[in-house]
C-alpha cells in the first residue's frame, strides 16, 4: 500500500461519515465539497498510478449502468432543433429533457459518484481495508444511531440543535426521517451479516448485539414504515443467503436470533416513546398532502411515462415534468415520484428500464457469487452487504432513496465491499476454518513496465 493510496482510503472514509452528518448532502455548497472530495480522490489515484507505473482499474460491471445513467442524462440535453413556445417565444431548443439545466445537474451528480465508486473499488484491495471499512460502518452506525435517539428526545425538532425543520418530521442529521431510516438499514446490515454467517467471535458477540439492536431501535423510532419494511426484508434475505443447504434446524436458529433483535430493537424503541414506525402502521396510510399522498402522484407519474415512452422525460426534471399531469394544478409542489423504479421510467423511459435491469442483474449474480466463499470474514461481509443495498432497492419502493448523496454513498460504499468480498488477498485470516478465499481480484494494473504486471495489483 502506498502513502497516496491510503490517504485516497481514508479520504473515502471521512466521505462516508461526512456526507451523512452533513445533512445528507442535500445542499449546494456541501454538495460542491463532495465534488472537491471526490476530484482529490482522482488525482491522488492518478499519482499513484504514475509513481507505481500501473493504472489500476476495477473490472466491476457494477460500475457500467452507472456511467451509462450520466451519459444517456447528457444526451437527453442535446437540442436537436428549436420550436415555439404557445406564448409567442421562437428559438427554443429542442430538447429530451423538459428541463435540461436540471438533467445537466443530475448527470454530473450520477458521474461524480460513478467516479467515487470505482476509485472505492480500486481502493478496497486487501483484507485489512475491508476489516476497517467494516469497524467504521459498525462503529458510525452505533454512534449515530445513539444520538439520534438522544436528539429525538431531548430536541426532536431540530437538527444538532440548531437547525429547525418547521414543515416537517427531522430525524439525525436529516431533514426526511425515511432517509435516516436509508441510513441506519445500510449500517445496520453489516454487523447482521457478520453476525448470521459467523464471522463475529464469541468475545465481540455481545457488542455487536448491543449495536444491532441500538441501531435498530432508532431505525423504530424514526416512524419510517418504508424503513420498517426494508429493515424485515433484510433480515430475511440474510436468513436466505447465510442458511443455503445447512438443514432446517439452522434456519430455526437463525429465525430465533431475527425475533430476538427484533424484539431487542422494538423494545428500545417503546423505552424511548414518541411515533415509532410500529404505531404509524397502525394509522391511516392515506395523506390530505399530496406531496406524501403516493398513490396521485404514482397514478400521475403512470400517465408521465405512457405518455414520455420511449425516451423519456429527462434525468432529473421530474418536477418540471409532473407540472403536466398534476391533479391539483400546481395547489402543492412534487419533486420526486416518491418511487425510484417509477421514476427512472419517467425520467429516462426505455432506456432506463435497460440500465436499470443491467444493474440488477449485475448485483444479484454478484451477491449470489461472493455471499458463498469460503473465507467466513468475507463472506459475512458480502451477505451483509448484499442484504443492505437489497434494502434500499426494497425502500425505493416508497420513496426516492438514492436522490440523496449521502444515501447513494453509502449504497455504493457498501456496493464496493460485496464486490470486494469476492477476491483473495494475502492478508485473508480466517478465525473460524482457515479456509482459502475461493477466486482472484477484479482490480487490474495496465503497467508501463512488464516486469511489475504481477507485483502492482492486489492479490
Amino acid at each position: 500500500m502506498t502513502r497516496l493510496s491510503k490517504i485516497t482510503f481514508f479520504l473515502i472514509c471521512a466521505t462516508v461519515v461526512m456526507s451523512t452528518l452533513a445533512y445528507g448532502t442535500v445542499h449546494q455548497p456541501v454538495i460542491a465539497l463532495f465534488y472537491l472530495s471526490v476530484t482529490a480522490m482522482v488525482l491522488l489515484w492518478a499519482a499513484d498510478c504514475f509513481y507505481s507505473g500501473a493504472v489500476r482499474v476495477s473490472r466491476s460491471p457494477l460500475q457500467i449502468p452507472i456511467a451509462l445513467l450520466g451519459i444517456y442524462a447528457i444526451i437527453q440535453t442535446v437540442p436537436f432543433g428549436t420550436f415555439t413556445d404557445p406564448s409567442g417565444v421562437s428559438g427554443i431548443p429542442r430538447t429530451i429533457s423538459y428541463d435540461p439545466y436540471s438533467t445537466q445537474m443530475t448527470a454530473v451528480q450520477i458521474l461524480v459518484l460513478c467516479l467515487f465508486f470505482a476509485i472505492s473499488l480500486t481502493c478496497l484491495d486487501s483484507s485489512t481495508r475491508l476489516r476497517r471499512m467494516v469497524t467504521l460502518i459498525t462503529v458510525f452506525g452505533f454512534i449515530y444511531a445513539f444520538y439520534a435517539i438522544l436528539q429525538s428526545v431531548l430536541s426532536p425538532g431540530k437538527i444538532y440543535g440548531i437547525y429547525a425543520v418547521p414543515y416537517t418530521t427531522p430525524f439525525g442529521s436529516f431533514v426526511n426521517r425515511h432517509d435516516f431510516a436509508a441510513i441506519i438499514e445500510m449500517t445496520v446490515s453489516i454487523p447482521l451479516g457478520m453476525w448470521f454467517s459467523g464471522a463475529v467471535t464469541r468475545d465481540k458477540k455481545l457488542l455487536y448485539g448491543v449495536a444491532i439492536a441500538l441501531m435498530g431501535a432508532a431505525l423504530l423510532s424514526s416512524g419510517s414504515r418504508g424503513g420498517l419494511v426494508a429493515f424485515v426484508s433484510e433480515i430475511i434475505v440474510l436468513v436466505i443467503v447465510t442458511t443455503r443447504a445447512k438443514g432446517a434446524r439452522n434456519i430455526v436458529l437463525k429465525a430465533g436470533l431475527s425475533f430476538l433483535l427484533v424484539a431487542a430493537a422494538i423494545g428500545g424503541a417503546v423505552f424511548v416513546g414518541g411515533d415509532t414506525s410500529l404505531t404509524r402502521l397502525s394509522g391511516d396510510t392515506s395523506s390530505r398532502d399530496i406531496t406524501s399522498n403516493r398513490a396521485v402522484i404514482w397514478s400521475a407519474t403512470v400517465k408521465m411515462i405512457a405518455n414520455n415512452l420511449p425516451l423519456g422525460s429527462g434525468v432529473g426534471a421530474y418536477e418540471q415534468a409532473f407540472t403536466r399531469y398534476d391533479p391539483l394544478s400546481g395547489a402543492q409542489r412534487v419533486e420526486q415520484a416518491h418511487n425510484d423504479y417509477l421514476q427512472i421510467l419517467a425520467d429516462a423511459g426505455i432506456v432506463g428500464l435497460v440500465i436499470g435491469g443491467l444493474f440488477l442483474f449485475w448485483f444479484i449474480r454478484e451477491g449470489r457469487r461472493n455471499t458463498g466463499v469460503s473465507n467466513t470474514f468475507r463472506r459475512g461481509v458480502a451477505a451483509g452487504a448484499f442484504a443492505g443495498c437489497f434494502a434500499i432497492l426494497v425502500h425505493s419502493v416508497f420513496d426516492f432513496m438514492l436522490h440523496i448523496t449521502a444515501i447513494s454513498v453509502m449504497f455504493l460504499t457498501l456496493l464496493a465491499m460485496l464486490v470486494a468480498s469476492g477476491r483473495k488477498y494475502d492478508d485473508d485470516i480466517d478465525e473460524f476454518d482457515g479456509a482459502s478465499p475461493r477466486r482472484s481480484a477484479s482490480v487490474t494494473p495496465f503497467s508501463r513496465r512488464t516486469n511489475r504486471h504481477s507485483s502492482d495489483g492486489p492479490t
